[in-house]
């Protein structure tokens, strides 16, 4: 007797399969796949389109306005929901599918979970080439889906109904496994997505996918507690593998046992409380004075769940002391081994637990836990000074606009941002109240993302106030996604700040010989240079037109109201604001590598470059 089949398209059974993942931690379950993003066009219009009309019922769908802005809300809605629900994101074939590369990328790079359901040409090539197509003279089966091959965690293409079965089962165990999680690409060819086959009704019964905690193996624990003990100087440094594996407990607890204080990544902010006695607040070359103080003279640095990105790091020359070592303590061998660490290769939570244990009693010295004290105490006042608003009836500054929003947020509000000069500003400053409150992108820093995130997280956590920070350039890169939160009634908070150009690159630009060329939003100048008046662009009408209610505010009286107001609202809200832009945050505590020209005839440039080779001297290889 034959088993039972049913009968479908290869679309509705992707569909009716997806409906069916879950993922299950510590007892509790998830949908796997919440829902589907989707611009239709010719290539999913007629077979997934068509697949979620029909099953509407158990595949919530989202409309989106851009490929790229839809990725970003996806990966946003995971990461509030710590990898163990994500969304699913289809669009047409050419330039619908083309445009999820970016996000694709920045999904990887994260270790964030999304499925990417492109369009793709004919499999059985009835038709070619067709609109869209990209003709290679030597590889005929070679589509711009391939794009997405190398952003990709995992990547098929279904070339037959039947090649399915495996291929979904390989998709999602990668998007449900901590150590692979990614970008998973599954390019679906038109004439098969509307192709119908007999598929085995055990494909589409419920599905479990268990979310292992590794714990550490017993020879690393046992050389990590050695290496702990005869540190003098540790330090820990708080990647976004702590929230990953909801380990903020855990680390709380061994650093209230031991006293280690813990510095953090932009991922890892918020892995302690900001007024925990062991938090240090941000490391790097946007970290704190009292953070990279720390790391320079720290003996064993302890990575829990980071990837030691430049930024971390400040190019290879913040961890100056001759014998540091590292310990890693990552989900993958790929990160623990970084710089030569030794290694806890296992799950943040059941990793943290077991070092605790294992270190029962010990405690770094008195004096070691008074010096980080009083860092952060001077540290504190540095925070304080850049908040303040001695006039309220002055322009705000940009860290002033943050010290409004620190005294109106709630202490689960979410604050996102990717990119501009915000990042730095925030990690140094900001004083993250909850494990989930400071939301930051920048393992791809992408410019147009907080739009999009704020939706993703908004759907991941209804009644939470979210806000996203954007600035002038990041907002004309992607507002479109407006239109979307006012569609999907989604009261989300965005805080525009207009400065008229890329403040960030602006600085950089400086920094290293290239006087902020190109760097401002002005009228060009008869010389050439765009260096004349700043463009008649007004950002709050344009914000207003899709949607969003305004609140205009002129100064730091005007702007405290406004935020007030736009927290309690009940749509989508914004607060624009032009900033003074003198800048008033505190200056780098690390270097950053930006190779400067090694030969020019520009004062500007030669001066940087004397700068340059200085800092570069102190880099080193952790081996």
């Amino acid at each position: 007797m034959s088993a039972p089949t049913r009968r479908l398209t290869t679309a509705q059974a992707l569909v009716r399969f997806l409906a069916a993942q879950y993922t299950e931690r510590d007892g509790v379950r998830h949908r796997l796949i919440a829902g589907t993003w989707g611009i239709f066009g010719h290539g999913n219009v007629a077979g997934v389109g068509q697949a979620l009309v029909e099953y509407a019922d158990v595949m919530p769908y989202h409309q989106g306005r851009n490929e790229q802005a839809m990725v970003h809300a996806a990966v946003a809605h995971a990461r509030q929901l710590n990898r163990l629900s994500a969304q699913a994101v289809t669009t047409s074939i050419g330039p619908g599918a083309t445009n999820l590369v970016t996000g694709a990328a920045l999904a990887t790079v994260n270790r964030l979970p999304v499925l990417l359901l492109p369009g793709d040409y004919f499999a059985s090539h009835a038709a070619d080439p067709l609109l869209q197509q990209l003709e290679h003279p030597v590889e005929a089966d070679l589509s711009v889906n391939d794009t997405l091959r190398p952003v990709s965690r995992y990547f098929d293409r279904i070339n037959r109904p039947e090649a399915l079965i495996a291929s979904a089962l390989n998709a999602v165990r990668v998007l449900a496994d901590p150590a692979e999680t990614g970008a998973v690409t599954l390019a679906l060819p038109q004439d098969v997505q509307a192709e119908a086959y007999d598929w085995p009704e055990e494909f589409f019964a419920d599905r479990v996918w268990r979310v292992r905690r590794p714990a550490p193996d017993p020879v690393e624990l046992e050389a990590a507690v050695r290496a702990v003990r005869a540190a003098r100087r540790p330090l820990i440094v708080a990647g976004g593998g702590v929230h990953h594996s909801e380990a903020e407990g855990a680390l709380r607890a061994l650093v209230d046992a031991t006293g280690i204080p813990v510095a953090s990544t932009q991922a890892g902010k918020g892995s302690l409380r900001h007024d925990h006695p062991a938090d240090l607040g941000g490391i790097g070359h946007t970290g704190t004075a009292v953070s990279d103080e720390l790391a320079r003279t720290a003996d064993l640095v302890i990575g829990v769940g980071t990837r030691y990105s430049d930024f971390t790091t400040a190019s290879g020359t913040l961890f100056a002391d001759p014998d540091v070592r590292f310990l890693n303590l990552n989900i993958t061998g790929f990160d623990a081994h970084k710089l030569g660490a030794h290694t806890l290769v296992c799950d943040a939570r059941s990793g943290l637990e077991a070092l605790a244990g294992a270190l029962a009693g010990h405690r770094v010295d008195p004096a070691y836990e008074a010096g980080y004290a009083a860092g952060k105490e001077r540290w504190e006042r540095v925070v304080e000074a850049a908040y303040r608003a001695d006039d309220e009836n002055a322009v705000p500054t940009q860290t002033q606009v943050l010290g409004a929003l620190d005294a109106v947020v709630g202490e689960t509000d979410v604050v996102i941002n990717a990119a501009g000069s915000l990042p730095g500003d925030l990690h140094k400053l900001w004083r993250a109240r909850s494990p989930r409150q400071y939301h930051l992108e920048y393992g791809y820093s992408c410019m147009g993302y907080e739009i999009p995130a704020a939706i993703g997280v908004q759907q991941a956590a209804p009644g939470t106030p979210v806000w996203a920070l954007v600035g002038d350039g990041t907002y004309l890169m992607m507002p479109t996604e407006i239109v979307t939160a006012v569609q999907e009634r989604l009261p989300v908070k965005m805080v525009l700040i207009q400065n008229h150009g890329y403040a960030s690159i602006g600085g950089l630009s400086e920094e290293t010989g290239g006087e902020r060329f190109g760097t401002a939003y002005r009228y060009r100048a008869e010389d050439g240079t765009f260096t004349g008046a700043p463009l008649p662009v007004d950002l709050a009408a344009n914000a207003a037109s899709l949607g969003m209610d305004v609140l205009r505010a002129k100064t730091v009286r005007e702007l405290r109201h406004a935020l007030a107001e736009a927290r309690a609202a009940g749509r989508p809200t914004c607060v624009y604001v032009e900033t003074d832009p003198a800048p008033t945050a505190p200056p780098a505590e690390a270097w950053w590598d930006v190779p400067v020209a090694e030969v020019a005839s520009r004062e500007a440039a030669v001066r940087a470059r004397e700068r340059y080779d200085a800092q570069v001297a102190g880099r080193r290889r952790h081996l």
